[in-house]
């Protein structure tokens, strides 16, 4: 099937369910809202801006060279957009002006970054350079670099702790993770033995985290330090910054999907062609389940039910109810399903094809209702295909409204 004729499919399948869909089967908005969908796209130095109002493409957005990840600020209209460039060059940041759909901004930062984190005030974005070892320190008000943290090699991902006050960064090449003091903007604490640390989850009481050793197909637990407040000095317990368990999971752990209440982290072990459940609490990995072919990525539904599988070399996402303890339906997508976003109500799905550079837009059981008005499992189902530009990676999604 030739492209033009895929995507003329996709435009078909979109307005017959959009003919078919009842009133209550999509959010009622308010005056003024606005929401988007940002695609980055490496093969062609663009983002795609998708209007989730009216489900339709809204732009491409020229950025920097080979653009990889992106962040929302959670306080201001912005979305940032990290452009790593070429093997030994420096990369930058693109700031996404998400009211007006421009680049207001561009910020220098340091070789082949890949990942950018903001904190949870929406001051400050931290962005790992896995060519430099190190993590920027990005004023987003300011729009500079304010700092540079030497971390371990190859640093791949950063994430920070829902108190603020801890960033990890797995070191994917170094075979550990950093554990960096924000307030000190220092490392606090260097953990050894996680061969191919990739990707990291933090619990939502900043007390533990599990990191993803991808070459040992195995998952780190770690307790996190508790970290005293200069201003509000803590009293209690005293934790320290150390390794609680090496859980044995399957073949090339690539991501971690945690539930929004914290209970379960669910692994997708690339080369197994399943998943498996952590218990956070206890650190016991309570099964593992197959799904499609190379599973990549995890997302976890708003009300902790539903766990959505995007499998790489299968052309589907699967859902696996949490509950229930098993696969519920497997949605056929684009080619290479890989980096997932829900819309802010989570009535949609959005799922990036890498291989077919589309975007599969998902109805979820969010918005699914049967003939006696309940909510269905059956109903969830592929929407309509969306064009991105050249080898799509990464997706975020802001929601705002405008005066």
């Amino acid at each position: 099937m030739t492209t033009r004729t895929r995507f003329g499919w996709a435009l078909a399948f979109g307005l017959t369910a959009l003919a078919g869909c009842r009133n209550h089967d999509f959010p009622k908005y308010p005056v003024g809202y606005r929401e988007f969908a940002y695609v980055t796209n490496g093969g062609s130095n663009t983002v795609s801006v998708f209007d989730v109002v009216n489900v339709r493409l809204d732009r491409e957005i020229q950025v920097g060279q080979n653009p990889t990840g992106v962040a929302a600020n959670p306080k201001r209209n912005e979305v940032y957009v990290v452009n790593s460039g070429t093997a030994g060059s420096n990369g930058s940041v693109s700031v996404i002006d998400t009211e007006k759909n421009v680049v207001a901004a561009t910020i220098p930062v340091h070789r082949q970054p890949y990942f950018i984190e903001v904190d949870p005030a929406g001051e400050v974005a931290y962005v790992a350079n896995s060519g430099s070892n190190s993590v920027s320190i990005v004023d987003l008000k300011a729009r500079r670099e304010v700092g540079s943290i030497p971390v371990g090699n190859g640093p791949g991902l950063a994430r920070i702790s829902a108190d603020g006050k801890t960033l990890l960064v797995t070191n994917r090449t170094g075979n550990n993770v950093s554990l960096v003091d924000v307030a000190q903007r220092q490392v606090r604490k260097v953990i050894d033995g996680c061969p191919g640390a990739t990707d990291a989850v933090i619990l939502p009481d900043s007390r533990k985290a599990f990191v993803a050793c991808s070459a040992a197909h195995q998952i780190m637990a770690i307790a996190l330090a508790s970290v005293a407040d200069p201003k509000k000095p803590e009293r209690g317990e005293t934790r320290s910054d150390a390794p609680e368990a090496l859980l044995d999971v399957g073949k090339t752990p690539v991501h971690l999907a945690l539930k929004p209440d914290g209970g379960e982290v669910f692994v997708s072990n690339y080369d197994s062609d399943s998943i498996s459940e952590v218990v956070t609490g206890t650190n016991d990995v309570g099964g593992s389940y197959l799904m499609g072919s190379h599973p990549v990525r995890g997302l976890v539904s708003s009300d902790n039910s539903l766990l959505y599988v995007s499998n790489f070399s299968s052309q589907e996402i699967t859902v696996y109810s949490i509950d229930d303890g098993k696969r519920t339906a497997s949605i056929h997508v684009g080619d290479g399903p890989d980096a997932m976003a829900f819309s802010s109500s989570g009535h949609l799905l959005f799922a990036v094809d890498a291989r077919s550079s589309d975007v599969a837009v998902i109805r979820t059981r969010a918005q699914c209702f049967n003939r006696s008005g309940l909510q269905s499992l059956d109903c969830q189902s592929l929407f309509t295909l969306l064009p991105t530009g050249r080898q799509p990676n990464a997706i975020a999604v802001k929601a705002f409204k405008v005066q």
